[in-house]
């Protein structure tokens, strides 16, 4: 569980520094809080952010529960590919939105895993106990 845990703070950093671009962006670009547009780089750093806030409701409690009830070493590895995908979504998402793909994949593909993974374990260890 140490790795999850390293994880997850490492998640809740990079959610940290979002939210500071988007503060640097908003005096780079002028656009006083508590304006949400006026320029579209700093539009870009506050989806950025936003959207990451988005995933991380559903992302930190599947890597919880995949680690303790599936596997804490796979939850920390899929974690480390949503952390990496993060970031190749904010840096490609700030440059050009239309190329967020990749980013995006790479962050939301590890949550389905995981969400399957706790799904097949809940219903296996609902069979079993029943079967018992």
């Amino acid at each position: 569980m140490p790795f999850v845990a390293i994880v997850t703070v490492v998640a809740l950093l990079q959610f940290f520094w979002l939210a500071l671009q988007v503060g640097f962006a908003r005096t780079r670009y002028g656009v006083a809080a508590p304006a949400t547009s006026g320029n579209e780089i700093f539009e870009r750093h506050f989806r950025v952010h936003m959207n990451t806030q988005e995933l991380l409701v559903m992302f930190l409690p599947t890597l919880w529960i995949f680690a303790a009830y599936v596997s804490p070493l796979w939850a920390a590895a899929l974690g480390v590919v949503f952390v990496l995908g993060r970031a190749i979504y904010a840096i490609s998402y700030v440059r050009d939105p239309k190329s967020r793909s990749l980013g995006f994949g790479l962050s939301i593909f590890p949550v389905l895993i995981m969400l399957i993974g706790i799904g097949v374990w809940a219903i296996r260890a609902i069979l079993m106990g029943a079967a018992g």
